[in-house]
């Protein structure tokens, strides 16, 4: 088969689409037919070694995919020919990929591959932020950072979905722009986003950060937080990982609240397909339809994921195989 290959760890330029053998399914494992894979922030950390989990080279490159079943194992839900979305860490940027049963999830009649291959990583933790982490409740206003990314735009509609306020933070007016059409109520600039938060809220604040850049807005963040506001610690895009006084905490009763789904759910295998259940309505209504930048051949990967290193997506770059 046809995958995406690292055998060195010098960026996206180094990645190689070339032939591999075929993987071989384990028992408890789904063997699926690879029709749209998502690309993501860790791809790029491991096309530089700069991700926590260091796969032994060479590896095939992909954390997430849409597709259809060729094997199960007996007493599976699914059988040959279903529709599915899935996530594996690694493998997915191929033309096969097989991977853990309770990592795999139907998908919906109405979602076409390119748009389920969006969905496990950046969708799946946002219902977990959100709702698992951050206790969202109707009518609560969310400041959403790296608005115009992958987690960004989850974050914007999922927040919408559940019937919040969301303000979207951008680092120009074209992504603020597009914001907008993804559902964002306001779109603010990255620089002195403090001020414009304060005018927009009447000084009140927000009650949720949503935070996946990290870096010199951390402080700011805080700020931002009304009494008993929540700042959600998704990741650091920005490549500096903040730190906190936490006397700061305690002048306004506010929290901060990391969010690791992957570390929760590893120990609890049935965790991520009920996140996957509690995520199916919005797809079926139409609150949820992932924005897609761009769509390119496993042959252009390293070009789709040198598009995170240049801050150049909005919404989700995908390969097709």
């Amino acid at each position: 088969m046809r995958a995406v290959k690292v055998t060195r760890t010098d960026g996206p330029g180094a990645v190689e689409a070339c032939g591999v053998p075929d993987p071989v399914r384990g028992d408890e494992q789904i063997l699926v037919e690879v029709r749209a894979a998502g690309v993501n922030f860790p791809d790029l950390l491991l096309t530089k070694d700069m991700y926590q989990y260091k796969p032994e080279l060479p590896f095939v490159l992909g954390g997430e995919f849409a597709g259809v079943v060729r094997e199960a194992p007996a007493g599976s839900e699914f059988s040959p020919g279903d529709r599915v979305a899935g996530s594996s860490t690694v493998g997915a940027f191929a033309e096969l990929v097989s991977v853990s049963a309770g990592s795999v999830y139907p998908l919906p009649g109405k979602v076409d591959f390119v748009a389920g291959a969006c969905l496990p990583m950046n969708y799946l933790t946002m219902t977990f932020a959100l709702l698992t982490r951050g206790a969202l409740r109707a009518g609560e206003t969310v400041l959403v950072h790296g608005a115009a990314g992958g987690i960004g735009t989850a974050a914007i509609q999922l927040a919408k979905a559940l019937d919040a306020r969301v303000i979207a933070v951008t680092s120009s007016e074209a992504k603020a722009d597009f914001v907008m059409t993804v559902g964002a109520d306001d779109a603010v600039l990255a620089d002195g986003f403090k001020h414009s938060v304060a005018k927009l809220t009447g000084g009140r604040g927000v009650d949720m950060v949503v935070d996946p850049v990290g870096g010199d807005r951390f402080t700011d963040s805080l700020r931002c937080l009304a009494p008993f506001g929540r700042l959600l610690v998704i990741g650091f895009t920005a490549g500096e990982i903040p730190t906190v006084k936490v006397n700061r905490l305690l002048l306004n009763n506010i929290d901060v609240r990391g969010v690791g789904l992957g570390a929760y759910a590893g120990p609890r295998p049935e965790f991520l397909r009920g996140e996957w259940d509690r995520l199916v309505p919005y797809l079926e209504s139409g609150g949820v339809v992932p924005p897609v930048s761009d769509v390119f051949p496993l042959e252009r990967a390293g070009e789709a994921i040198a598009q995170l290193e240049e801050r150049r997506v909005h919404g989700k770059v995908v390969l097709v195989p």
